[in-house]
């Protein structure tokens, strides 16, 4: 096994074992739900109250020009776009000669079966990309993008970056789980 198949498996083990599973029978209502008020989330163009939004579809993410303190809760459907985009997206396209991406002008998806097909797609060109480097690549700050760390430092931070954020998905999912539980109860 090469250096690049083995950072690769490091998340792969996690993506196949413990997050992908966990986002199996995601449905829109939970990818869309918002456990607090003012949330952001992905929402129909038009209808955001967060300072700016962003998208070329119909469906378009909140945001805003610089982060507010304290930061706001995300939804499912904003932290999978953060993960699709932002941890992988740019990566894809920088290191592995992807289609450009952009958190302003990228198609947000307004369902989770969308969304899931987005982060699956992203997922494989990102481990793909990631197996085929050498240890030469791994060693050496990639050419383009705006990263100028090694490449190995740059996949292993997005591993824990998505880790990370997969944990917080799994957790949104455990509280929307037992809301409905509580709901039953009464």
């Amino acid at each position: 096994m090469t250096r690049g198949e083995r950072i690769a498996d490091q998340l792969d083990r996690h993506w196949q074992k413990n997050l992908r599973p966990r986002l199996h029978g995601l449905a829109d209502e939970e990818y869309l739900w918002e456990p607090v008020r003012d949330c952001w989330s992905i929402r129909p163009r038009g209808t955001s109250a967060a300072p700016m939004s962003a998208g070329s579809g119909t469906w378009t993410m909140d945001g805003a020009p610089t982060a507010p303190v304290p930061a706001p809760l995300t939804t499912i459907a904003w932290r999978m776009a953060h993960i699709i985009v932002s941890c992988l997206g740019y990566r894809v396209a920088w290191h592995f000669g992807g289609q450009d991406v952009d958190y302003q002008t990228f198609p947000y998806a307004g369902t989770a079966d969308e969304a899931l097909k987005q982060l699956d797609e992203m997922y494989a060109r990102w481990d793909a990309g990631v197996r085929d480097l050498s240890d030469a690549d791994l060693e050496n700050p990639p050419t383009v993008g705006s990263e100028r760390f090694p490449m190995e430092g740059i996949v292993l931070h997005v591993n824990r970056e998505l880790i990370h954020h997969g944990a917080e998905i799994s957790l949104l999912r455990d509280l929307y789980r037992w809301r409905d539980l509580e709901t039953l109860r009464e």
